[in-house]
């Protein structure tokens, strides 16, 4: 432990008073039972952000009940810098980085595609010893798979966010409930090349669907929405992103049903 840690949480000196310069004042729990990981994600930031932290650990839950009562909080840790409070870590990261909860972010996106392109390009090396057109086909079906899991994590919230734009949802709302499960299978099935007769038109019908829904409400009735695929309370806008998820569904169910009649 760095050595301006202390054993105990210090109540009696004024946080405020001892915030100054690059000195930060971090009160967090640290009982026997509980070692806070808001608190240690806090006292790491403010170490990667050159402070020297005056750690107040709380040994025992009468010291944080005290503590959230002298200073009118709910939560710990808390944190002061110069001389005034930041709040938690949330409010601390969001002092610190350019961290921002409500920003539009593609990030999530960027993540999972990367993750669905090197899947594919192990499957491909490890059991074709090369890179084909089977490599694209296995990005698109991974990326079903893994898009259809973030929509079931928390099916409540994509299906709220869904409803939003979706043509044949707004029709018939349990088809908001039944698409993520559509799409995860087809994704499935389509990986190991399985029932390309259910699977393809399974996932060319929910594509084709969500191809002019997201065409509609955003090009045509110009509404600016968050998209659902990613699920519930995604910062990614409705618009290219999710476009582009329907259009690859699209194309994969078509090459596949081409593959199958043609053989």
């Amino acid at each position: 432990m760095p050595k301006d840690t202390r054993d105990f949480a210090d109540v009696t000196t004024d946080p405020a008073t001892a915030a100054t310069g690059k000195t930060a004042v971090l009160y967090r729990m640290a009982l026997p039972n509980h070692l806070c990981p808001a608190g240690q994600k806090a006292r790491w930031l403010l170490d990667r952000k050159g402070f020297k932290v005056d750690d107040r650990l709380f040994r025992e839950r009468s010291e944080v009940d005290a503590f959230k009562e002298e200073y009118d909080v709910s939560t710990t840790p808390q944190v002061w810098i110069e001389g005034e409070r930041v709040g938690g870590y949330d409010a601390l990261r969001q002092k610190l980085t350019d961290y921002d909860p409500k920003a539009t972010t593609y990030k999530p996106v960027i993540y999972l595609f990367a993750v669905a392109a090197a899947t594919a390009l192990a499957l491909s090396i490890g059991f074709l010893g090369t890179i084909t057109w089977q490599t694209l086909g296995w990005f698109i079906s991974v990326s079903m798979i893994l898009l259809g899991m973030q929509k079931l994590r928390d099916i409540e919230s994509f299906t709220t966010m869904f409803l939003n734009y979706d043509l044949l949802a707004r029709k018939w709302v349990p088809y908001a409930y039944v698409y993520p499960w559509v799409e995860t299978g087809a994704g499935i099935l389509m990986t190991g090349m399985l029932l390309t007769p259910l699977a393809a038109p399974a996932a060319l019908f929910i594509a084709t669907v969500g191809a002019i829904s997201v065409f509609k409400a955003v090009y045509i009735d110009k509404r600016e929405l968050k998209c659902a695929c990613l699920g519930g309370n995604s910062n990614v806008p409705l618009g290219f992103v999710s476009l582009t998820e329907n259009l690859m569904m699209m194309g994969m169910g078509l090459w596949m049903l081409g593959m199958w009649f043609a053989a």
